[in-house]
């Protein structure tokens, strides 16, 4: 390879090709999916890039087969949330992770107004890339019909309420595992057991909810409006909810609370009160985020299988960008016992 100013020029698919003994036209293959290609051939030119140290100009194959090669993970959330609720970072590193493999770049995206969402979607459906995995999505909310309608390859975390199978999802069994969290607070003798929920116009806040609902009717006991108290998901929403939840129900003696962040909430506000956990409360959490084990004490919770989640969503994401049809994973979750229950 000649030098130029010193400087040593990059390696191009011919180096590649020369280096294994095939043509240009067999490299190309591989590098655009190995069609048509022997495994032998395969080979070569897979350890004649890792020799050469060739990178993929992603622009100018970009410009040959119509694709930026690369996802957007999308947050219909306002930014501070993304950076206090450690699902979110949790759910972003193992979607990283799980598209490195396939050498697949992405894209973090922050839409938490309706101006942010206008300009992010008029991007996506520009084609600047190749699919989106949808994180957060409230009823209400156009982003996820927008981008089906247009056609571009979509997966969700959590069923995106209204759209049913239109669009393929991802979720952990939310009303399942709220119901395993119920049925442990009755197993501990609690009567008066509250719920904090999560926003009823997401998948995860109403499933959570009917969880609950279900297991408080097969036990034999009514479901009290006044201990249900509604919240956002944040810390900040946790407090005040268990201050109304205490007001409105001063019996209570265990707390459902559909998400660790709000739990750590929930425990703040009970021991300012004087209320012991779990003596005189027992809390559940949800999620068994790092926030559970933050928690003191710490959270006896439901564990979402992250892990699996986010794998599964890069998995569909990509088939879809292949051209399959929509498809929905769902995902069972556990009781995971700690101190707070």
């Amino acid at each position: 390879m000649s030098n130029t100013g010193g400087r040593r020029r990059p390696p191009t698919i011919h180096d590649v090709a020369r280096e294994a003994g095939v043509s240009r036209g067999t490299v190309s293959r591989v590098l655009n999916g190995g069609h048509y290609v022997s495994p032998a051939a395969q080979e070569a030119v897979n350890a004649a890039i890792r020799k050469t140290g060739y990178v993929v100009n992603r622009h100018a194959r970009s410009l040959i087969t119509g694709r930026s090669d690369s996802v957007g993970f999308l947050l219909t959330e306002p930014q501070e949330r993304f950076f206090e609720d450690p699902n979110f970072n949790v759910l972003l590193r193992g979607c990283t992770q799980a598209l490195a493999a396939h050498d697949v770049p992405l894209l973090l995206m922050l839409a938490g107004t309706k101006d942010e969402r206008r300009r992010i979607t008029r991007y996506i459906t520009a084609g600047h890339v190749d699919g989106v995995l949808l994180v957060s999505s409230h009823s209400g909310d156009p982003v996820a019909e927008e981008l089906r309608a247009a056609g571009v390859p979509l997966v969700a975390c959590g069923k995106p309420i209204g759209l049913g199978s239109k669009v393929s999802y991802v979720a952990a069994d939310d009303r399942d595992g709220a119901r395993d969290m119920v049925r442990h607070l009755l197993s501990l003798g609690r009567r008066r057991v509250g719920v904090v929920t999560g926003p009823l116009d997401t998948p995860g806040g109403v499933e959570r909810l009917a969880g609950y609902e279900e297991v408080l009717d097969e036990a034999g006991i009514d479901v009290d409006e006044r201990l249900v108290v509604p919240g956002d998901y944040s810390r900040a929403s946790g407090e005040v909810a268990a201050e109304r939840l205490m007001a409105q129900a001063p019996d209570v003696d265990a707390v459902f609370v559909a998400s660790d962040l709000m739990a750590q909430g929930v425990l703040a506000a009970l021991q300012r009160a004087g209320r012991r956990v779990p003596e005189d409360v027992a809390v559940g959490g949800f999620d068994d985020s790092p926030a559970a084990v933050a928690a003191s004490p710490e959270l006896t919770t439901i564990r979402q299988p992250w892990d699996r989640i986010s794998t599964e969503m890069v998995r569909v994401l990509l088939a879809r960008i292949g051209g399959e049809d929509p498809a929905t994973v769902i995902l069972p979750t556990e009781l995971v016992k700690r101190d707070s229950a």
